[in-house]
């Protein structure tokens, strides 16, 4: 089974180095800078389950840091990890788009009480994903088990399935699919999506991903049908 992979900008060498050898002893897998553009550049050129900010750093702090990120399209959940608790610098935190903010000085292994609630919440873990009654997903397989079927999805159709479970109910343009499903060195299509969405709806069912006119695609999870329809 693959490790959950985290990044970690820290400009600390100390924190950073204890950062990543605590959650490194515990499974995962960590990258980390010291520096926000070079962040940047790693946030740009891959994909990470869960990113730790701090916002004191060189160069671009991690407040400006996120804000360009979201922009660009990076969805991975984000923790501050800083020494700023002033109110506003907590709000501005959440507006450009964090999903906690952790003051500095911390316990370790708060953090990572924190970090593993997140990552449940978003179905980022080493275990099943429930699809719908009698229907579960295991990314890191790459396989569909529906009424005790197994389906065995490619390296692309299975990132394609976790990107729609993860934004169930929310519609995705082709442009938010292809900045997810490709990377940066390869060459997005549009006629590669659809046969990828067309070998999907025959395992998962026509009706679980929704064509949008003009817009893209939405996932619908059983829970989500009688909110959109």
């Amino acid at each position: 089974m693959s490790k959950i992979k985290l990044f970690l900008l820290e400009d600390d060498p100390t924190l950073n180095e204890t950062i990543v050898e605590f959650f490194e002893d515990n499974g995962y897998s960590i990258e980390s800078t010291f520096d926000g553009y070079e962040a940047e550049s790693m946030l740009y050129e891959n994909r990470y389950d869960l990113i730790l900010l701090d916002v004191n750093v060189p160069n671009l702090d991690g407040f400006k840091l996120l804000k360009s990120a979201r922009e660009f399209g990076v969805k991975s959940p984000v923790v501050y990890i800083t020494a700023r608790d002033g109110l506003e610098d907590i709000k501005q935190g959440f507006d450009v788009g964090a999903e906690d903010y952790i003051k500095k000085p911390f316990s370790l292994q708060e953090l990572k009480v924190r970090v593993d609630a997140i990552l449940k919440r978003y179905n980022i873990d080493n275990s099943e994903i429930k699809l719908f009654d009698n229907a579960y997903f295991y990314k890191d397989s790459g396989e569909v088990k529906i009424d005790g079927k197994v389906y065995k999805l490619s390296n692309k159709e299975s990132k394609l399935l976790e990107i729609f479970v993860n934004s169930k109910g929310e519609i995705l343009s082709h442009d938010d699919i292809f900045s997810e499903l490709w990377d940066y060195s390869e060459t997005p299509s549009d006629s590669s999506l659809r046969t990828y969405i067309k070998n999907l709806r025959k395992i998962v069912g026509k009706d679980r991903i929704e064509s949008i006119k003009k817009r893209g695609y939405r996932y619908i999870a059983t829970k989500w049908k009688k909110e959109f329809f």
